[in-house]
Formats: C-alpha cells, structure tokens, sequence
C-alpha cells in the first residue's frame, strides 16, 4: 500500500474537495482518498502507485492546478489490545 499526497491549487470550498476526490475515485483504484482546501492538500490510500502524469491530467480536467506530488509506503495503523509493547499490564 502507498500513501499520495498531492499538492493542490485552486481548492477552496468542500465542494471543491468533494469534486476532486469523485475525480480521483472514477479514474483510479484508491483505498480512500481526503481531501483540504485549506491545506491544499489530497491525500490517496492505494494499493500500487499512481502515475504521476495522469494524477496531472485528472485534476487538471477537473480546473484545478497540480502543484505535485510525493508518494510513500503507507502501514495501516491497527488496534492493540495489551499497548505498544504487547505487555498485558499497560
């Protein structure tokens, strides 16, 4: 799984993040996508990465400007019952 952070100008509503993220679900298989016009920012959750050129062409049709992107490994982060150690006495 990778984390895809875009950087993204031009958002400035809800509705604007709404547009982006429907944009990103149609053209691409993302796990989850968020997105915050008052940070500029898109973040993707998918299995595999996500060329960046045709990230580029998607938010470009969708009016917005692609600033770029930086892709990562992404760990889910899951419940631990007994805490970070494993320790039943935490």
């Amino acid at each position: 799984m990778v984390k895809i952070t875009l950087k993204i100008d031009g958002m400035m509503c809800g509705m604007c993040e709404s547009h982006i993220n429907d944009s990103l679900r149609k053209s691409f298989m993302v796990k989850k996508v968020t997105s915050s016009h008052s940070k500029g920012r898109t973040e993707i959750i998918a299995e595999s990465p996500i060329d960046e050129e045709q990230l580029k062409r998607v938010i470009s049709e969708t009016g917005y400007t692609f600033v770029h992107a930086q892709t990562e490994p992404y760990e889910k982060k899951g419940f631990h019952l007994f805490g970070k150690r494993g320790n039943k006495n935490v």
